[in-house]
């Protein structure tokens, strides 16, 4: 699927699969093309070409279910301003065909979840993290099959991060969670499955552990107890080794084409060099290895 606004292409042959259950996280750089993939899903925008399929049903049709069955929490939720909490839960309920008790009772749970039960203020009168929060809850109003979240923690307190990122986490295998963010930790810490987008092209998708091990099973760390500039230089120069940078605790973590003559030849070379090896190991690459490597920019 490609999108374009004149002359620029913010959506570039993306092709993406979603496993029903899933939490999947949509990761990109800022302008990357996430909020424009997500707009043409929820149809507020359409493609210039290529096709796209949400619950089985191509996107913009009117078959019944179809809307009522997805959520979706956009970058900037919009309310109206003169409404209270529980008056834009009830509406936002209505819209999707929920009433009496029934929609009492979520929107009541809703409000209690994200800490607005009570509050009879005008949304109007909100800061930006209380409007994030009702904007989660009018996400979650239909008990939605497909949730569509555009940057959800963007404007949340640490602890209303943790709590949404738990609650998120816990509709595994229930609900899909379609998890559009830039924030690293957060994919890491709910999501089994990822994309990684990047100037409107999807540079991988894979379950966090295929791309863990696609990029991490070739690094090495090696901690040695004096000279760590003068082994990385010394481990640079050998055939195996692909690429040398700092660790974030001050080791020496190389990239390296053969494993086995690595491991081989570092002890050697330590020695050599009259250094005391601390560590040396096979390293667990984060995911912000591998999306700073993916996006093509220099690692810290």
């Amino acid at each position: 699927m490609t999108k374009a606004f004149g002359r620029t292409i913010a959506l570039d042959a993306v092709n993406l699969a979603v496993p029903a259950g899933a939490v999947f996280g949509f990761l990109g750089p800022n302008g990357a093309g996430k909020t424009t993939l997500l707009r043409i899903m929820t149809g507020l925008s359409r493609a210039t070409s290529g096709s796209l399929r949400i619950l089985g049903m191509p996107v913009g049709t009117d078959a019944p279910g179809t809307r009522q069955d997805v959520g979706y929490l956009p970058d900037v939720p919009a309310f109206y301003d003169w409404m209270t909490a529980s008056q834009t839960l009830h509406f936002a309920g209505r819209l999707h065909g929920l009433e009496g008790q029934r929609l009492t009772t979520r929107v009541h749970e809703l409000l209690d979840f994200m800490k607005l039960d009570g509050n009879s203020q005008a949304v109007g009168k909100y800061s930006r993290g209380m409007r994030q929060r009702l904007g989660v809850a009018q996400a979650l109003v239909n008990s939605p099959k497909l949730l569509l979240l555009d940057e959800p923690t963007s404007a949340l307190d640490p602890g209303g991060r943790k709590e949404l990122l738990e609650f998120i986490g816990g509709l595994r295998g229930q609900t899909t969670v379609f998890f559009s963010t830039h924030i690293l930790s957060d994919v890491e810490r709910v999501c089994d499955s990822v994309a990684i987008l990047d100037k409107g092209k999807v540079l991988s998708q894979s379950t966090m552990d295929e791309l863990r091990a696609r990029h991490g099973q070739q690094t090495i760390a090696v901690e040695v107890s004096a000279d760590a500039d003068r082994l990385a230089r010394t481990i640079a120069g050998k055939s195996w080794c692909i690429s040398v940078h700092p660790g974030p605790r001050g080791e020496i973590m190389a990239k390296v084409s053969d494993v086995a003559a690595a491991q081989h030849e570092l002890p050697a070379l330590i020695s050599d060099q009259g250094t005391g090896l601390v560590r040396l190991e096979s390293a667990e690459i984060s995911l912000e290895d591998v999306f700073l490597e993916l996006v093509g920019e220099s690692l810290p």
